[in-house]
């Protein structure tokens, strides 16, 4: 096959830790004295680590005052990314306590961004980094790999407002946060993993030649598969294969644009052995340590290969992101991917679904706090 190859692996896991007891107990946190707030209750579900007693803890607390650049968001939808699988089930070790979660579609509530846009209501994405955007990495456009790098979903409760996760009612946006208006037209549940493995996908494609009658194989058959495979469609190749390991799937791997290909063995080998000399293979959604790759530099040497890693995006991905959700929404099945909604107080059974990779992604809608009185 010419063109491009997207690795997408899918790490089967075995048993899940989170059998342990979920908080259901509202704790309200000490606020600092000398810390301004707003008069709104935020809820937030703080994951406490695996050898936790009580693995997710639900806290209710003021939300402190914005500094200048921020933004205060309610989260209308979030999805559960397998990163958060791989962390709770301890293939992926995270900062505790924390608030989870990355992927969201968010409504602004307050902000301080004078010269900005932005209007009360506006639903928006964000992007899952902040950057400074004047460092070495930052000016290259990898912005994702900035010296002064905050993931939101990925840092611990005390960097910043603690309120830095979208397993929550309301998450405060730092001042380096690209945001980017949703249209109309997309809903909540398509709008919703559009800040992790849309943008992501978008960040491949940087690196895919355009090829009249290209071919591609895209190796995964997940919600990062099925993007990348409408998209390379979009691109102009005329066949694009997706091999995975559910064959519940392959009726939405069709109707994503691609061929269905089972029974692939052992991925990586037939990856580079599909490839012509001369080939792409991009790797990317492999972030956990188990990602060891069998093969050897001959077999890149010899087909004068290209092996790149793509991890997350910069800014211009995420608005390539809507931009392409917004062109593409009626012509894919986007919201038929997306499983069901549970509340955030049912968080570990959210969790529980998400491991079995039956849907592209699970959602939690928070239940909003009222304003206190």
């Amino acid at each position: 096959m010419s063109g491009s190859r997207i690795l997408l692996r899918i790490f089967s896991h075995g048993k899940s830790h989170i059998s342990r007891s979920f908080s259901s107990i509202q704790v309200q946190e000490k606020i600092n004295n000398d810390l301004k707030t707003y008069p709104i209750s935020g809820a937030r579900t703080v994951f406490t680590g695996l050898d936790s007693k009580t693995m997710f803890v639900a806290q209710n607390t003021l939300l402190p005052e914005l500094a200048p650049g921020e933004i205060l968001v309610k989260v209308r939808l979030a999805s559960i990314c397998m990163s958060d699988v791989h962390t709770i089930t301890g293939h992926r070790i995270e900062p505790t306590p924390s608030v989870l979660g990355h992927e969201a579609v968010v409504e602004v509530v307050d902000h301080r961004r004078p010269n900005s846009d932005l209007a009360i209501g506006d639903r928006l994405t964000f992007s899952v980094a902040d950057c400074c955007g004047n460092c070495e990495f930052c000016l290259k456009g990898l912005n994702q790999k900035c010296v002064k790098l905050f993931k939101y979903g990925h840092s611990k409760l005390s960097d910043g407002s603690g309120y830095n996760g979208c397993y929550a009612t309301h998450i405060i946006l730092r001042r380096g946060t690209h945001v980017v208006k949703i249209p109309d037209s997309i809903s909540d549940r398509c709008a919703a993993p559009i800040n992790c493995s849309l943008a992501t996908t978008m960040a491949a494609l940087e690196h895919v030649p355009k090829i009249k009658n290209g071919r591609a194989f895209v190796q995964g058959d997940g919600i990062l598969g099925l993007y990348t495979s409408a998209s390379l469609r979009e691109l102009g190749f005329e066949k694009v294969y997706c091999s995975g390991t559910r064959l519940q799937r392959s009726k939405f791997i069709d109707r994503f644009g691609a061929i269905p290909l089972y029974n692939v063995s052992n991925v990586v080998n037939d990856g580079i052995r599909m490839l012509k000399p001369g080939g792409i293979y991009l790797f990317l959604g492999m972030v956990h340590p188990h990602s060891q790759l069998n093969i050897t530099g001959e077999q890149i040497i010899r087909k004068c290969l290209t092996i790149k890693g793509i991890h997350n995006y910069a800014p211009r991905h995420l608005d390539q992101a809507v931009q392409f959700l917004a062109k593409t929404v009626h012509k894919y099945p986007y919201e038929e991917i997306m499983g069901p909604t549970y509340e955030l107080s049912d968080l570990p059974s959210a969790m529980k679904l998400a491991i079995e990779k039956q849907y592209g992604r699970v959602l939690i809608k928070p239940n909003l706090v009222t304003p206190m009185s």
